[in-house]
């Protein structure tokens, strides 16, 4: 069975993305801080038949970056790896003029540096993969000038940076950055709270993401909506 790996998994999109891949017969490795919220999403998953392993902690930790590779190759190896894990860099967010830098610093460690660590620590198990596939979740706000999304949103478009600078440099892998676009999640509970307005539910955005896993369309950045608009 092919085998991902899938970070910030406890809730949100990824947990939603988890389920979808359970379902399909992929096996699993997932990351998340909260510990208790992690194992309980393991043993619902664990539910669809496939072998769920989840380790809690932090991605910026280097040594848990390489415990999350070691596991995804116990189980066969790395065909898919999924930084979904993010940080705001304020909560609830400010303006540039009030962000405090260590919240910026945090920002670019989860969102930018931990993703790259990931990327490289899997890159060999990547290569191998009949169709190794890197998916970075970004975000509407790397690209537009939303109030008080500057530093999130600069995180994001570093990541989607990255992610275009490693799909030219590794034609062998499909390299898809990914805005998925509103969505009903804690993260931007934490970002704006008190805003009640209504947003989709993380499991509408899934179909999107199997389209990309099912069509494997050229390394780039794509946008959940267009992905769904188009089925």
């Amino acid at each position: 069975m092919p085998v991902a790996i899938i970070t910030g998994a406890s809730k949100g999109l990824g947990r939603a993305l988890a389920g979808a891949l359970a379902a399909r017969g992929w096996d699993l490795v997932l990351d998340a801080r909260n510990a208790g919220v992690l194992k309980e999403t393991a043993r619902a998953l664990e539910a669809y038949g496939t072998r769920v392993t989840a380790l809690p902690g932090d991605v910026t930790d280097s040594w848990h970056r390489t415990a999350l590779v070691t596991e995804a190759r116990a189980l066969g190896g790395v065909d898919l790896l999924v930084s979904n894990a993010s940080a705001l860099g304020a909560e609830p967010l400010v303006r540039l003029a009030e962000l405090p830098l260590d919240g910026l610093r945090r920002a670019l460690e989860v969102n930018v540096v931990a993703a790259l660590g990931l990327v490289r620590e899997a890159l060999p198990a990547l290569r191998a993969a009949p169709a190794g596939t890197v998916m970075t979740v970004s975000s509407d706000a790397a690209a537009e000038a939303y109030e008080t999304w500057g530093g999130y949103g600069a995180s994001k478009a570093a990541l989607d940076q990255l992610a275009a600078v490693l799909g030219a440099e590794e034609p062998g892998l499909r390299v898809w950055a990914v805005d998925p676009g509103d969505m009903a999640t804690d993260l931007y509970a934490a970002a704006v709270p008190g805003d009640d307005s209504a947003r989709p539910e993380p499991a509408s955005v899934v179909p999107a993401l199997l389209r990309l896993l099912d069509e494997r369309p050229p390394s780039g950045r794509y946008g959940a909506v267009a992905l769904l608009e188009a089925r």
